[in-house]
């Protein structure tokens, strides 16, 4: 996208990133959870948060909805604000890596190639997809919302997995199935798949 004004330069700091990370123990990195709505995102994001605070990481876990109350209240649910909801947001987790801090976020994030454009603005080495995957139908009996019932009489337009696509990752860097294992238990397998990258240290 190009910039709207010619007349903006980037500023780069007397910090390296290097010298952020130094203070903070620790990579900075994006841990990305998409899939369908209820299907576990918010709260495997969550104890991840927790593990990695346990660990003294510095971290910050964004919510889909809580987004949308303010950087992104403008947009909606179209397949144009989807993509543009996204963009926003690697802008965003892009600055908080170079900061050295872990970005955890959960959002739906439907299409292959919006979540490829965050891949492409972090680096591959600290973008981390995690496929929270689970059947429609689980994720509408735990929908804590409702919003599965009113999408499937009509009421919501355009819902992922309902009357909407998911396009689900191809070559995530771990699938988890949220119907088969605790929270706990996925949080636990972000953390060693972060060690194994060198994120954090053991």
């Amino acid at each position: 996208m190009t910039l709207a004004s010619k007349n903006v330069t980037w500023f780069d700091g007397y910090l390296t990133r290097d010298e952020r990370e130094a203070l903070h123990g620790h990579k900075g990195a994006v841990v990305w959870f998409t899939g369908l709505s209820a299907s576990g995102k918010s709260t495997i994001a969550h104890y991840l948060e927790r593990m990695l605070y346990e660990r003294k990481c510095t971290t910050y876990s964004f919510d889909g909805d809580n987004v949308r109350h303010g950087l992104c209240r403008d947009l909606g649910f179209s397949p144009e604000d989807r993509k543009e909801n996204i963009r926003r947001i690697g802008e965003m987790v892009r600055l908080f890596v170079d900061g050295g801090i872990i970005a955890i976020t959960a959002f739906i994030s439907p299409y292959r190639a919006d979540r490829e454009v965050v891949r492409k603005l972090v680096g591959d080495d600290r973008f981390f997809e995690i496929y929270v995957e689970c059947p429609v139908e689980v994720c509408a009996k735990r929908d804590p919302k409702g919003l599965y019932q009113r999408a499937m009489a009509g009421v919501i337009k355009e819902f992922t997995g309902v009357s909407a696509p998911y396009e689900a990752p191809e070559n995530p860097s771990l699938v988890i199935h949220s119907a088969a294992v605790t929270p706990v238990e996925a949080a636990e397998e972000v953390m060693e798949i972060l060690n194994r990258a060198g994120i954090i240290s053991r």
